[in-house]
Order: structure tokens, then sequence, then C-alpha cells
């Protein structure tokens, strides 16, 4: 997927400043749903259904995309480079699904939290033999924490 503008849960925001993530060591995954996501009042997994199961090449729980392939602090600004998602159909392949959401797998209080989410534009249905990447920008990353 052409990568959308990424959009970061607000309660993001506090989990870094509460120590929540540690973006170089904690276990990021990124799934995809067809619900609609909301940045001020989801905060953790459980607040946006993942709403595709383990079948036709998707396994719930996403795609595991950590360690991150660079991540660095340059200027006081922190850029996360993490390496691309891919899904690719089998059998009766797997879908609809609009977005693709990064969380957090690792803590347990709150238990995966939300970290932010792209939006495809539209519904996708993969079948046998297509492919689904979420294609992060290396010379940005996916997020920037800084001035």
């Amino acid at each position: 997927m052409p990568v959308a503008t990424f959009q970061k849960f607000n309660s993001f925001v506090e989990h870094v400043a509460e120590g929540v993530h540690n973006l170089q060591s904690n276990t990021l995954k990124v799934y995809l749903t067809s619900t609609v996501p909301n940045g001020s009042t989801m905060a953790v997994k459980a607040d946006l259904s993942e709403t595709i199961t383990t079948t036709g090449g998707y396994t719930a729980g996403g795609f595991t995309v950590s360690p991150p392939t660079s991540s660095a602090q340059t200027g006081g600004v922190y850029k996360l480079v993490l390496p691309d998602a891919t899904w690719t159909a089998t059998g009766g392949g797997f879908g609809p699904f609009q977005y693709a959401v990064l969380y957090n797998d690792t803590p347990t209080s709150p238990a995966d939290p939300l970290i932010g989410w792209w939006d495809n534009g539209s519904a996708v249905t993969l079948t046998a033999g297509q492919s689904f990447t979420v294609d992060y920008d290396p010379s940005t990353g996916v997020i920037q924490i800084g001035p």
C-alpha cells in the first residue's frame, strides 16, 4: 500500500511520557482491520477490533515489525524506522480490511497499547497469491518524536 499519512493515537503520547513504550526493544506489530480507528478515544488493541482471524495467509495478532531497522536521535528528534509488513494471501485469501494498525505487544499494563494507524482509503480483499505491504518511508520513519 502506498503509505498514507500516519495518524497517532492520542494515548501514545501519554504512554511515551509514562514509560510504557521502549521502541527499541519491545515487540511492535501491525494488524489489519475494517473498523475505523478513533485517535482520541482508543488506547489499547482491545478498543479497536482486529476484524480478520487467522485465515488465508493472515495470522491474528498481526505482523511483527520489530526490532526497528533503524532509529536515531538527531538534533532532539527521534525517528523510528521499521521493516515493511507484508502479507501474501493463500487458499481462500482474506479481508476485507482498510486500516493497518501499529501497536506494542510487550506491555501488560496497559496491555497492547496502540501507537498509530494508516488508512488505505478503501476496503481491500486479497485472493490467493496477492500481497499487501505496508511500506514505511525510511527517510521519515514511521514516527518522529521531538520538535
